[in-house]
């Protein structure tokens, strides 16, 4: 590997970790489950996943496992990794070479949209920015087969939103932070679209003129902003509470 190469895994690896230590304090988190994944620069399509039976708040930059996309685990590690979050993960990265980061989460509000028949519906700013963005995957079990994998690439397409029925929430982007970012207004529009509904009063959905002009008020490239901005904040937050995911 040369020094370019090693310098740029580490730092994936530094912001990854951070990503589990964040989802942690959002508390999306869901005990050892559910993954968050960066694909390696370079053709062997490596990519980095949380080790199995560490908690998103133990995540490490040294601890994260490099697999390929076959499963294996490329590189020593005294960890295994979770069969489901490999067929998600893999399945992306093979196939989206602009998705350099995956992240899939199980939270409560998430995936009671995905329950939900209608998805993620226009009642309000959050939901009508991303809606025009969203895919939607049918429910076939746990994700353990692999088989499954050209079907949830082919409902993905070229989203880098998507509600799992009756499963979960998935965001990627171009960078971590992107995938970050997206994940962010996703839950916080599921948690709004639960919050409303749980009010038992008529709701109101504003109409298709003024959907469409949000949805393309929310068309801009959001990866500028979340890398320059976003992330270091979020990372100096991270640093004020003492964490330790850089090791």
């Amino acid at each position: 590997m040369s020094e370019a190469s090693s310098s740029a895994e580490a730092a994936l690896r530094c912001d990854l970790a951070a990503c589990y230590r964040l989802v942690a304090m959002m508390g999306w988190d869901d005990l050892l489950y559910t993954h968050l994944s960066v694909r390696i620069p370079g053709p062997e399509h490596h990519f980095l996943l949380n080790p199995f039976g560490l908690l998103f708040e133990e995540v490490t930059a040294s601890s994260l496992v490099k697999v390929d996309l076959d499963g294996n685990i490329v590189e020593p590690s005294p960890h295994p990794i979770n069969t489901a979050g490999f067929t998600i993960h893999s399945a992306v990265h093979a196939a989206r070479e602009d998705a350099m980061c995956v992240m899939h989460l199980h939270t409560i509000a998430g995936t009671g949209v995905a329950c939900q028949e209608e998805g993620l519906m226009p009642l309000h700013q959050e939901a009508m920015l991303i809606r025009g963005q969203m895919a939607y995957h049918d429910y076939e079990g746990v994700a353990l087969d692999h088989d499954e994998r050209p079907r949830l690439v082919a409902d993905l397409g070229d989203k880098n939103f998507m509600l799992l029925r009756s499963h979960g929430t998935l965001t990627c982007g171009g960078s971590i932070a992107t995938a970050f970012q997206r994940m962010y207004r996703l839950e916080r529009a599921c948690e709004m679209q639960i919050a409303a509904l749980a009010g038992n009063r008529p709701v109101i959905i504003p109409n298709q003129a003024v959907q469409q002009i949000t949805h393309e008020q929310g068309s801009n490239d959001p990866q500028p902003v979340a890398d320059k901005y976003l992330w270091p904040a979020m990372l100096r937050k991270l640093d004020r509470m003492g964490s330790d995911h850089r090791l």
